[in-house]
């Protein structure tokens, strides 16, 4: 199985609109077709603000990866969050997603990319053992926290 990533295009969103929405459902997230496509377009536009990667083979991909990009004083610069990742339940369980996060990571760093985060619900054990074996460690002392605007 190919985890090989690559970068979405506009030419894309076909093939991730399916994808993004399943993982919504998936996860019980509430949005719009609608919404998903504004949030996406500017990505696969080349927004400076993150990426959308296709995993697996570009014309069929079995899952996606969004990154997002921000700037942090306390870590030195560059850093990142994976806003979302998503891979179709069929092929799970076969390291494709220890193989992207780590292939990701390797290509952040050589860009200098200082710190990489994610957020996991901590039920998702399944999730936690991933994020685990690609090195990625609670952070004692502080919880996320939201405010819509």
């Amino acid at each position: 199985m190919s985890a090989a990533l690559h970068l979405a295009k506009p030419d894309d969103l076909e093939r991730l609109m399916p994808l993004v929405a399943a993982f919504h459902a998936e996860e019980a997230l509430q949005s719009t077709e609608d919404s998903r496509h504004a949030a996406l377009t500017p990505l696969l536009d080349g927004s400076p603000h993150g990426a959308v990667y296709l995993i697996g083979p570009q014309r069929a991909p079995i899952g996606y990866l969004v990154v997002t990009f921000g700037w942090s004083v306390e870590f030195g610069g560059l850093d990142g969050f994976i806003d979302e990742i998503f891979i179709r339940s069929g092929v799970r369980g076969r390291g494709v997603g220890s193989e992207v996060i780590t292939s990701l990571v390797a290509m952040l760093k050589s860009v200098g990319m200082k710190a990489l985060h994610l957020e996991v619900d901590p039920e998702n054990a399944r999730a936690l053992r991933l994020y685990g074996r690609c090195h990625f460690k609670p952070r004692s002392g502080y919880q996320m926290m939201l405010r819509l605007l």
